[in-house]
């Protein structure tokens, strides 16, 4: 291989190297199944494969459409892959919290956190955070949740996220929504998966280049 293939075959190893090895962040959008953009939000992930700690921030988007309907957040779940779990309190051993807020009071959990609404009958969350006295995800409290234009942010480790990827975590999130116009209450789920990081991209394209390279090189020997 000549020189220069060589340049770009190790510049694409390294690139690919620290692409997978560097905490990555995913923005995705959250839109209610039932309610459209009454019941909206936006989700900044990441996940530390080597510690096993998954950050999220979640942002209320929704529109005020009516006076007195504030479609306010109470509950944040995720069902990792597959969905579904024969327990009841699907995987466990899942530690969560919740940055200081004051606008907003949510409480971890990865017990049974009860049935999804919205038509999600299959869904059963490994974790989640929620509000009000009740720890159930269809429950909730008005007053200790997210409104709209508000953010929180928060942390969980678990060992359980072995194996797991950013995009498969960030992903599996069910977002219930109360007090929204018309709907009443609604659940929100991810309208779109991310894209690989452009580091991934460029490092791929690069072990491209330098396959084709030592093809050409090949061929005039």
């Amino acid at each position: 291989m000549s020189q220069f293939g060589k340049l770009v075959c190790s510049l694409a190893t390294l690139l690919v190297l620290a692409g997978a090895a560097t905490v990555r962040a995913d923005t995705i959008t959250i839109t209610g199944v039932n309610s459209g953009q009454a019941a909206t939000a936006t989700i900044v992930c990441e996940f530390n494969s080597q510690t096993n700690t998954f950050t999220f921030t979640i942002t209320n988007t929704s529109a005020i459409t009516q006076p007195g309907s504030t479609s306010t957040i109470t509950g944040i779940g995720f069902d990792l892959p597959p969905l579904g779990n024969a327990s009841a309190s699907g995987l466990n051993g899942f530690t969560g919290t919740q940055a200081p807020s004051l606008s907003s009071n949510f409480t971890f959990s990865d017990a049974d956190l009860g049935a999804v609404p919205a038509g999600f009958n299959n869904v059963v969350l490994d974790f989640g955070f929620t509000t009000g006295p009740s720890g159930n995800f269809n429950g909730g409290s008005v007053n200790d949740g997210l409104l709209p234009g508000e953010s929180a942010s928060f942390t969980v480790t678990g060992a359980a996220f072995t194996g797991f990827t950013d995009e498969q975590i960030c992903n599996a999130i069910f977002v219930r929504f109360q007090n929204v116009p018309v709907a009443g209450s609604d659940v929100g789920t991810p309208g779109q998966i991310p894209e690989p990081s452009s580091i991934l991209l460029l490092g791929s394209a690069l072990v491209g280049v330098g396959g084709y390279a030592r093809r050409r090189l090949k061929l005039r020997k």
